[in-house]
């Protein structure tokens, strides 16, 4: 950590971005140590050219965090300054009204968030402030995995395999136990200012019923995960049906807890616990997976929308608009898919498990394009990620690093019938439904009429017909791919 020698009265602006706690926030901790005032910050960017403005799921979600680290920072005597604009300029204003000898922030790794970075932070020096960044996101800096011949991997598996040879991730750090405050109000905007909350129709109902946003609803979820869940994690979290996942995602999307956190707090409860010790692995790895996509994301620059494998540039999507808004809307027909789709509008969230499934319907059977479940996702997902979301939709497309084949087609009722085989996800979200025996709440459609009657399900009423027939989608899909030029 930086040894700052600084006039003791010049403060230290800390940038908050995408790491938004106190514990294991290794630019708080630098400023904290150096004894100096310290004046935490947050900007709302105004920059048209951003590729990843946050969705709406990712507002609402947004607006909860900071106003809880606000009240956290405010614990500690340091309110959390709110302004708006481009953030160089703005820091540079700060720092001339406060007289601040130095700006701390830790990194982003996608290649135009770094461009900036870069820019800031050599501004910034040129002005004569302490400018450094640190690594709050990471397990593993980007640079530092690399293969035998020194590139970047592009298959998970040997990916893992050389970061477990590495040294252990660093113990995260303690919040700080207090700060020294600037000695005066600054001026700022209010979070009411920014709007980040939805107008009009309020849509965020469950949002709310299903999250708590900030450092210790992270915390609380991740003692509660290691605690009830863990153990049975490796064969629970493929089943939608159980609370088998540790829905941490949404927390590491916005730094509410770091994976430092995350791995030491699973690597002790496997020394202490034994017999939690395979689903802490299968944890482990997921964790391994998530660090994939954002080293992923640090070498390749177009991830968000242009395919890797180069072959899928010629594919012949579809423009289906129909096709589309019925994926959206959970009335494909197929029942796990409309599952998926009406969790992911309720909650801002899906299963793991489901999110596969329904990614696969809409490039492969619907041959929809990817980029545009990816920019679906990017709107209605609270753990909505720069790197998470584009990799994973490239990995199901079958176009990017470490893919799943082409020809890998997820049939939904073979999905559902396997990972929720006694149709409990498909009842709770698609509760027409509800009353079918468990051999028919896959396939409704083929389900006898006395059955269907009994049940109270009048398909093209209650409930659509599917929109396509799985068989033939497939084989189109698979004749498409066979067309690809380059293809052997």
């Amino acid at each position: 950590m930086p040894d700052f020698l600084l006039p003791d009265s010049a403060p230290i602006i800390v940038w908050f971005r995408e790491d938004l706690r106190l514990t294991d926030n290794p630019a708080l901790a630098a400023a904290a140590a150096s004894g100096n005032p310290v004046l935490p910050l947050y900007v709302w960017e105004d920059d048209p050219a951003d590729p990843f403005p946050p969705g709406g799921a990712a507002r609402w979600w947004l607006h909860h965090s900071l106003r809880r680290l606000s009240d956290a920072l405010g614990h500690l005597g340091t309110p959390l300054l709110l302004r708006r604009g481009d953030p160089l300029r703005v820091i540079v204003d700060l720092a001339a009204e406060t007289g601040a000898g130095a700006v701390l922030w830790n990194r982003r790794y996608a290649t135009a968030g770094r461009v900036r970075d870069t820019r800031i932070k050599e501004t910034l020096r040129s002005r004569g402030l302490r400018a450094e960044s640190f690594n709050a996101a990471l397990l593993f800096e980007p640079w530092t995995v690399r293969t035998k011949a020194g590139q970047p991997f592009r298959v998970f598996t040997p990916f893992w395999r050389a970061c477990l040879t590495m040294p252990e991730p660093p113990a995260p750090t303690p919040a700080p136990a207090r700060l020294t405050a600037f000695p005066r109000p600054l001026p700022g905007s209010s979070l009411a200012d920014w709007h980040l909350l939805p107008t009009g129709p309020d849509w965020a109902g469950g949002l709310r019923e299903t999250w708590q946003p900030g450092e210790d609803g992270a915390r609380e979820r991740l003692a509660e995960f290691l605690v009830t869940t863990a153990a049975g994690y490796k064969a629970d979290r493929d089943r939608p049906g159980v609370e088998g996942t540790s829905r941490l995602s949404p927390y590491l999307r916005w730094g509410e807890i770091g994976p430092r956190q995350a791995w030491h707090a699973a690597r002790m409860t496997a020394h202490t616990h034994p017999e939690a010790a395979a689903g802490i692995q299968a944890f482990l790895r997921e964790l391994g997976w998530r660090e994939f996509c954002h080293h992923l994301l640090h070498h390749e620059p177009g991830l968000a929308h242009t395919p890797m494998d180069a072959r899928f540039a010629a594919f012949p999507w579809r423009d289906d608009e129909e096709g589309l808004g019925a994926w959206q809307r959970g009335r494909t027909g197929y029942p796990i898919i409309d599952a998926g789709m009406r969790q992911l509008w309720h909650t801002g969230w899906m299963h793991n498990r489901v999110r596969m499934v329904t990614a696969s319907f809409l490039v492969k059977d619907l041959l929809i394009p990817w980029q545009s479940g990816a920019r679906w996702f990017w709107d209605t997902l609270v753990d909505a990620d720069p790197a998470d979301n584009p990799a994973n939709w490239q990995w199901v497309a079958g176009c990017g690093a470490d893919a799943a084949p082409f020809f890998r087609v997820f049939n939904p009722v073979l999905q559902s019938e396997t990972y929720d085989p006694r149709g409990a996800y498909v009842r709770r979200w698609v509760p027409e439904l509800a009353a079918l025996p468990d051999a028919w709440i896959h396939k409704p459609w083929a389900a006898p009429a006395k059955v269907l009657a009994q049940a109270g399900v009048r398909l093209g009423e209650t409930y659509p017909y599917p929109i396509l027939d799985h068989a033939a989608a497939r084989d189109r899909a698979l004749d498409a791919f066979r067309a690809l030029p380059g293809r052997d």
